[in-house]
């Protein structure tokens, strides 16, 4: 196939010479559907076959290119035995062995007493050099094909590196002239290349295995802008315009005067400027960063307060019900005296009290619906939403969030709340689309939760201390990295650790984790929160959100196993209330040198933001498995740590044109599969 025009790079694989049904099957396994695909995917080294070895200089097990003279072909006519040919040189034998061949093919790429090359893995069998199903024969005229670096892919069981190269050379060789997006003067002086000759560099040399090579730096560059642009376009697409919402303060200055404790300076910075976008003419599309315990909520409620007294609806939507049915406690804690009505509603509100939620909140009855995901279902309708607020905003990617927006209607505004600290260089390429606001200081009733790390063969010790909180009412999260027992890696496992707390404290303890279905999670989280039980054993589910204000003890074990953001989430789950926290850290004895820099600065430190860096750099981009598990990793080649400047230069880039039409950038949103997210049309 000869690519002549930009739109095929879109085309399905099965376009291509050679790919039928059966080898897009073994190539979609990889990822690899379209023709764009195969551009993308780099070869992650190569295999060296440009020396020509004589048959006594020969290594077993190492791939090799022989030049060999063929002498005598060998057919068995008893079933399972293979063909063989015998070939040589002037140094010696070797046989060449072949599997479920037909013979027509081995006579025609073995002619007799014919020079052939011949490439593949040198093998040993009966005092013989041989060569079983090698990947390249060809003739004298053709050597220069086979006689070289040759690049390797990640492949698949069905596909060979023969066959996979015969189909990337296809599309590398056959690149279409693009139409470059970037202008002569800016890739020199960034010390780019343009993007035909990027491609191939990084097909046909080395430059795919430097992350500082200038071709890759050009793909990741291109990825960078991508992403951004998608995020600008997501962004004018929902900061429209809409009627400003008019309010004095008067009913959230109520709630202040009646708070126990005063708003930090860092919380009324915030919510002034979350009003200020309240009372603005374009729609409100804002994310609020706080660490763990800042009080992000109670900003959330206050800004609330403002648009009720605008007589607009609100509706504030949790990832859980446990979550959401907290919120809904402390909403109608704070609006006590406040003539307004607030509903809560879930998957498991009952037939008679939705039938009746519905219908008096498309009456305007109902000021403030608290919820689950139930709150965006097709059958709920507002009589008059002016604001959303979405809780734990990292389960949603840029097209949920395109999405949530255009629920509200034109005159909604959109608040979203993460309690997970991002390091500065991810800010851009994650929340470009969003006005962002940070919580960065605690309550000063919050006391700074205590931090002590012990060897696991020490844990014996923890029962008397344990005893001793159960004694002044405090609760206990005991964390494990694992469910059950494993017989490939040294962890605790929560099961287990379960059996042994329950024994030493019989009704004492419960017991949750992934694996439980969301109702039996809930269950054991409600009988921990009326106090029913008071020790919980659990995984990392209860990492986020969830506010226990008798939980004042944590233990994690295996804690050098853990991220330092994750161990700070965990952290955050106790000392939320004017209680001491303490969080004890158990470890293996033997601990490396990046484990031992990560528990002090755990210890050091309660920042939630500084120890965020400080994981990425301890562990690199590729290595945030929260982030990752979050749904926050999302590039495929540009890393925030290697290739900061390039972010950096990226953000500068689409300042400048994102007021400019993006039908220049349609080739690029296609290419990195974000078309779609901003209702790119196809390309014609």
């Amino acid at each position: 196939m000869n690519l002549l025009k930009k739109e095929n790079i879109f085309h399905d694989i099965k376009k291509l010479k050679g790919v039928g049904s059966v080898l897009s099957k073994y190539l979609k396994r990889k990822r690899i559907e379209k023709i764009k695909d195969i551009i993308l995917n780099l070869p992650y080294s190569e295999t060296d076959r440009s020396k020509i070895s004589k048959l006594n200089e020969l290594e077993i097990g190492k791939i090799q290119s022989v030049k060999v003279l063929v002498k005598k072909l060998n057919f068995p006519r008893v079933r399972n035995l293979p063909n063989k040919i015998t070939c040589e040189d002037d140094t010696g034998q070797i046989d060449v062995v072949y599997f479920n061949s037909r013979e027509g093919y081995i006579r025609k790429i073995f002619p007799i007493n014919k020079w052939v090359i011949i490439s593949g893995k040198i093998n040993f069998f009966k005092n013989k050099y041989q060569i079983s199903n090698p990947e390249y024969v060809t003739g004298l005229e053709n050597q220069d094909y086979v006689i070289k670096s040759i690049p390797k892919y990640n492949l698949t069981k069905g596909i060979n590196e023969k066959k996979y190269r015969s189909i990337s050379e296809q599309v590398i060789k056959n690149l279409p002239l693009i139409d470059e997006w970037l202008d002569g003067a800016f890739i020199k002086n960034n010390k780019l290349l343009n993007w035909n000759e990027a491609i191939k560099k990084l097909h046909e040399s080395n430059d795919a295995k430097n992350v500082k090579s200038q071709s890759y730096r050009r793909l990741v560059f291109d990825e960078i802008c991508a992403n951004l642009l998608t995020l600008s376009e997501n962004r004018k697409r929902i900061k429209r315009k809409k009627i400003p919402k008019i309010f004095n303060g008067t009913l959230s200055d109520q709630i202040v005067r009646k708070l126990p404790f005063n708003l930090t300076k860092s919380q009324e910075k915030v919510l002034n400027e979350i009003n200020s976008d309240l009372k603005n003419s374009k729609r409100m599309f804002r994310i609020l960063q706080g660490d763990v315990g800042s009080g992000k909520t109670i900003v959330s409620f206050l800004s609330i307060a403002n648009v009720l007294e605008n007589n607009y609806q609100c509706a504030l939507m949790a990832p859980t019900e446990i979550l959401s049915l907290q919120h809904f406690s402390l909403a109608q804690k704070i609006f006590k005296r406040i003539d307004i009505r607030i509903e809560h509603l879930t998957g498991k509100t009952n037939y008679s009290k939705r039938k009746k939620i519905l219908e008096d909140l498309s009456k305007g009855k109902i000021n403030f619906l608290i919820g689950t995901h139930s709150l965006f279902q097709k059958k709920i309708e507002f009589k008059n939403l002016g604001y959303v607020i979405i809780d734990e905003q990292h389960k949603f990617g840029v097209k949920q969030r395109s999405d949530l927006a255009k629920k509200g209607g034109q005159n909604c505004d959109l608040l979203l709340m993460s309690a997970t600290p991002i390091p500065r260089t991810m800010m851009m390429s994650l929340y470009g689309d969003m006005d962002i606001s940070k919580i960065n200081e605690k309550p000063s009733i919050r006391k700074k939760i205590i931090t002590l790390s012990k060897p696991e063969k020490k844990i014996d010790q923890l029962w008397p201390y344990i005893k001793k909180n159960l004694n002044i009412q405090n609760q206990i999260f005991w964390v494990c990295p694992l469910i059950n027992e494993s017989k490939f890696l040294d962890y605790s496992s929560a099961k287990k650790r379960f059996d042994l707390i329950n024994r030493h404290f019989p009704k004492e303890t419960g017991l949750i984790h992934g694996a439980l279905d969301k109702e039996e999670r809930e269950k054991v989280l409600n009988k921990f929160l009326k106090k029913e039980i008071n020790i919980l054993v659990s995984t990392t589910v209860i990492e986020v959100g969830i506010d226990f204000p008798n939980a004042n003890l944590i233990v994690i074990e295996n804690a050098n196993k853990f991220g330092l953001a994750q161990l700070h989430q965990l952290r955050g789950r106790v000392g939320r209330g004017a209680e001491q926290g303490v969080c004890i850290l158990l470890y293996k004895e033997v601990l490396s040198k990046n484990s031992i820099k990560r528990l002090k600065i755990l210890k050091n430190s309660d920042d939630g933001f500084y120890i965020a860096e400080e994981d990425l750099k301890l562990r690199g981009f590729g290595d945030l498995i929260g982030y990752q598990q979050s749904g926050l990793k999302n590039f495929r080649f540009a890393d925030p740590l290697i290739h900061e400047d390039l972010f950096r230069l990226a953000d500068g880039f689409i300042k400048k044109i994102e007021q400019n039409g993006i039908e220049k950038y349609n080739f690029l949103l296609k290419l990195f599969d974000k078309a779609e997210i901003i209702n790119v049309e196809d390309i014609t």
